[in-house]
């Protein structure tokens, strides 16, 4: 028989959504761990629903979130794309349901115009600052992303790709293979995968950021050999005279 219990079962994950200047973007790692091992390094934990209108993005057990998927499409069918209405009905059906309850998930659900975390503790919650992330590395995505919406006039894409790039860093259940979506009023658009540590935005030794050349400044002085001052002469040593050994008197 076998323990359920002490079963290892995918997890670990990170998921970052963004709202920023009417777009959302979601963006997630492609790791997938059982145990202290990985499987899988390009899995795709993000998903357009509802004809591309509506993207959802999970942390958890593969099979438990898929399920959650199904049972939120078509809450958003029942209720013709309402994304709020049929969050809340899926949050109700999956805390009461004696199946549902015992899924181990949690999920990020967007459209252009809200984000929602949904949870099977029967929340729905709208972030404050128009950034949330759930999983492993969520913590550490969040507060990048929270500074770079803070400091930074980045668009909601580059921040959700660059706040995950900083949790790839730092947490080891997640990778650097990360998928981009962005969702606005004409539908979802995915950004593509992008592999490697990204760029950082608030490096100013970074090429991609050093600051434009005037071409009709004069150029710099650059002191050439030509023009350097003379290096001080190294002194002749004085040669020394021959001594010539002299008798010795008896």
């Amino acid at each position: 028989m076998i323990d359920q219990q002490n079963t290892p079962r995918a997890h670990a994950t990170t998921i970052v959504a963004v709202r920023r200047g009417g777009q959302v973007a979601m963006a997630g790692d492609g790791q997938v761990t059982i145990g202290d091992v990985v499987l899988k390094h390009t899995a795709r934990k993000i998903r357009p629903l509802y004809e591309d209108r509506v993207l959802a993005g999970f942390a958890g057990a593969v099979a438990d979130a898929l399920t959650l998927f199904e049972k939120f499409e078509a809450q958003l069918e029942r209720y013709r794309g309402n994304l709020r209405k049929a969050a809340v009905e899926l949050t109700k059906e999956w805390r009461t349901d004696r199946y549902l309850r015992r899924l181990e998930a949690q999920l990020i659900v967007a459209d252009s115009e809200y984000l929602l975390l949904l949870s099977g503790e029967g929340d729905v919650i709208e972030p404050d600052e128009g950034i949330i992330a759930i999983g492993t590395g969520g913590p550490y995505a969040l507060a990048a992303g929270m500074a770079l919406l803070a400091h930074t006039e980045m668009d909601a894409a580059t921040v959700a790709r660059t706040a995950m790039g900083v949790a790839a860093r730092i947490c080891i259940y997640t990778n650097d293979s990360i998928i981009v979506h962005t969702i606005d009023p004409a539908g979802v658009h995915e950004e593509g995968v992008a592999t490697g540590d990204p760029a950082d935005p608030l490096d100013p030794t970074d090429p991609a950021h050093a600051p434009a050349v005037d071409p009709a400044a004069p150029p710099d002085v650059i002191m050439t050999d030509d023009s350097a001052p003379p290096a001080d002469p190294v002194p002749k040593r004085r040669a020394r005279r021959p001594v010539t050994p002299s008798a010795d008197p008896l």
